[in-house]
Parts: structure tokens; C-alpha cells; sequence
């Protein structure tokens, strides 16, 4: 389990069992104490083409987000706006992690695999049509400036609004 420098924001590395046929992995256990605090009543699947950005929004009735990525590759980030600290995610089909986002952060995602991302995720609130737990912000919120990336003051996309379309940089 890798803890990230925002309260709440997680990943848990899946155990692939591979043989002959292909692989076998358990994507969430009840008895996974040290990684999930409360549990799922509903699961949901999410495609989304590359470059696709689903962002920004929070949840104030305590549901919190496990993200699976099942195929392509997802940066997935969290975002305190009091603190202005923000962790993000890369996940992938290729190392499969459960990453877990508490959902009073502004949380969103970004496809960066040049094919379409496949994502399971579990929350543990069932969704209200009529009521919804979201609160939304555009996906270009200009208001979004982290302070710290990841712990980092020092990464160049700090203390600016958060761009997803920023390039890798080295």
C-alpha cells in the first residue's frame, strides 16, 4: 500500500496470480483493513477516449472512490481546496493498483494512453438520481492552483492552475 502526502489517497498494488490460461487477481477484499475503511454499494465502469479529461467534482455525504483501471493508462487526481494540496495518480492496466479517493476532495480524471482507458470503480454510497452527492467544477477551473504536487513544492506545475494537458516533463 502506498499512502500519498493527501489524507485519504491511497493505492494498493493488486496480487496477479498469472499461469498458462492468463492471470487471476482479487480487485477488493472486505478483510483489507489497512486499505478500505467502509464498504461498496455500487460499482460502476467508466470508458473514456484518450486525452478525455472527467473533472472536477466532490461529494459532501462521505462517499469515497476506489478506481480500478482495467485497460490504458488514467492519471487520477485529488484536490484539497482548504490546503491546496493536490495528489495525483497515474494507474494502468499494466500494473494493476486500487487507487482509493475520499470524496470531499475535488477529484478527476485524465485518459493519457493513446487508447481508450477501461476503469472499474466501487464507491460505498449508492447514487441519489433524484439528489445527487456531486458538486461540480469545470474541468478548467482556473481556481484549481496547487500549492504541492505529490509532496513536491518544487515540480514546475505548482502554484499555477492546473493544467491536464501540461506535457511529461523530465
Amino acid at each position: 500500500m502506498r499512502q500519498y502526502p493527501l489524507e485519504g489517497v491511497r493505492t494498493y498494488e493488486l496480487n496477479i496470480l498469472p499461469d498458462e490460461r492468463g492471470f487471476f487477481a482479487e480487485a477488493l477484499r472486505q478483510d483489507w483493513k489497512e486499505f478500505i475503511d467502509e464498504w461498496i454499494t455500487q460499482v460502476n465502469l467508466s470508458y473514456s477516449y484518450p486525452d478525455m479529461v472527467r473533472a472536477w467534482h466532490k461529494h459532501l455525504r462521505g462517499q469515497v472512490d476506489y478506481f480500478l483501471v482495467l485497460k490504458g493508462a488514467m492519471k487520477i487526481c485529488g484536490y484539497d481546496e482548504e490546503t491546496k494540496r493536490l495528489a495525483e495518480v497515474i494507474a494502468s492496466g499494466e500494473k494493476l493498483a486500487l487507487v482509493r479517493i475520499p470524496g470531499h476532495y475535488l477529484h478527476g480524471t485524465k485518459t493519457i494512453s493513446s487508447e481508450p482507458s477501461l476503469t472499474v470503480y466501487f464507491v460505498n454510497r449508492l447514487y441519489d438520481y433524484k439528489n445527487p452527492d456531486e458538486e461540480r467544477r469545470p474541468w478548467n477551473d482556473p481556481d484549481i492552483i496547487p500549492s504541492e504536487i505529490n509532496g513536491n513544492k518544487s515540480d514546475p506545475r505548482v502554484n499555477r492552475p492546473w493544467d491536464w494537458f501540461y506535457p511529461p516533463h523530465k
